[in-house]
């Protein structure tokens, strides 16, 4: 799938200048090749880099040019998937864990920002979770509840406890602390600068167009002759169904809608910068940026292809723009920017992370789900460590031979 949004992005115009590599070319030799420069395959090459594995990042077109462009920046330890719905489909013993895993990787994303020169927009932020109605609210408090329990830094809020703070009132809202929001493009491009720096090779322009296997090496070929011989390779391929091995087929690829606003004159009504989102689902998401604008998205649709047509496109842009109006009546709901694009899900709403069952040697790095940069980064560790020979403690829940995949 090669169309992965459509419409007027906004993030690649916040860089006025942005980094070019060139193509793979002659033979080269690495011990780990990823395939995918996106957000995935940037996060493994800076964290194989940083750890003094060489590695070659391979990307058909440019850096952070695919779903990497539409990424909304929210980065959240809390899932799609309830944590109570999640100890019910895996146990509540892997069930934390993978929150906690999550909030963790917010951390090191948090640091791996704090190394990067420039501003990428990255903030520490707080989320506002609200039930969409009084049906939603006893669910509500019993995920603050299990989170509370197992020690998750969150706070319950009422009605007036919303209301004194916003503009609108929900019947009630969990409010997490612990995490971030980035400009996705600036972070992707500022880390590939970095990786760079610690020793990545990256190619762009690269598509591999043979992957085979010769005396126990990785060995990958473009249709012009160029390769590279790898110990390890690690597909970081987004959202691709034709690239799947597997268990990879059981994932589905829907879309979504995204818009951005003009600056707004103020951000006062809009509490400490808080992101929101629902229990509704599909559900609706709002932050802010770091020059005063507000992002939102949402109205996931089962289909695979972004939608191209702008009239078509613009009801749903209409509806987002209507439903920003009705909770900050104040604001300027118009939306500069509009797109729609891609996400995949994955049966049991968790990421595709680790060994091919099949292949020795073969890695995914596939963040399926609403937390895919959160995803990204828990992936380039647990990887990491797999390549080193180690084990990990995630790769039960998240591999592709986990339970709840069969």
């Amino acid at each position: 799938m090669n169309d992965h949004h459509a419409g007027k992005l906004f993030w690649p115009l916040t860089m006025t200048h942005v980094e070019s590599y060139p193509p793979l070319a002659g033979k080269q030799q690495v011990e780990v090749a990823i395939i995918g420069g996106g957000m995935s395959g940037i996060c493994c090459g800076l964290v194989l880099a940083r750890s003094g594995i060489s590695a070659c990042v391979l990307e058909r077109d440019a850096v952070a040019g695919a779903s990497t462009s539409a990424n909304t920046g929210l980065l959240q330890f809390s899932n799609d998937v309830m944590l109570t719905e999640l100890i019910e489909q895996i146990g509540r013993t892997d069930a934390v864990r993978f929150y906690r895993e999550c909030l963790h990787a917010v951390e090191q994303l948090a640091l791996t920002a704090s190394t990067l020169p420039g501003d990428i927009g990255f903030r520490r932020r707080s989320s506002l979770y609200y039930a969409s109605s009084e049906q939603d609210l006893p669910k509500l408090r019993k995920e603050y509840e299990a989170l509370r329990e197992h020690g998750f830094p969150v706070h319950f809020w009422e009605p007036q406890d919303i209301a004194s703070r916003f503009p609108f009132s929900k019947p009630g809202a969990i409010v997490t602390a612990g995490d971030a929001e980035v400009n996705p493009f600036q972070f992707v491009q500022a880390m590939a600068n970095a990786a760079v720096n610690a020793g990545l090779l990256i190619c762009e322009r690269t598509e591999i167009a043979l992957h085979r296997l010769n005396g126990g090496k990785q060995v990958l070929e473009t249709a012009d002759g160029a390769s590279i011989e790898a110990k390890h390779v690690i597909y970081a391929v987004g959202y691709e169904p034709e690239e799947l091995r597997g268990q990879l087929i059981k994932a589905a690829i829907n879309r979504s809608f995204a818009g951005v606003t003009p600056v707004q004159q103020s951000l006062e009504p809009w509490h400490q910068g808080m992101m929101l989102w629902e229990t509704a689902r599909p559900y609706l998401y709002l932050r802010t940026t770091v020059d005063g604008r507000i992002v939102i998205g949402g109205l996931d649709e089962e289909r695979p292809d972004p939608v191209q047509g702008e009239a078509a496109r613009q009801k749903r842009i209409a509806k987002l723009s209507r439903q920003l109006a009705e909770l900050f009546p104040m604001l300027d709901s118009t939306l500069d920017y509009e797109w729609s694009a891609a996400f995949g899900e994955s049966r049991d709403n968790l990421p595709f992370i680790g060994r091919d069952p099949e292949r020795d040697g073969v890695y995914y790095c596939l963040g399926y789900g609403g937390n895919g940069t959160v995803y990204s980064m828990m992936a380039a560790h647990l990887l990491r460590d797999l390549i080193r020979g180690e084990s990990h403690p995630m790769e039960a829940i998240v591999g592709l031979s986990r339970p709840s995949l069969q």
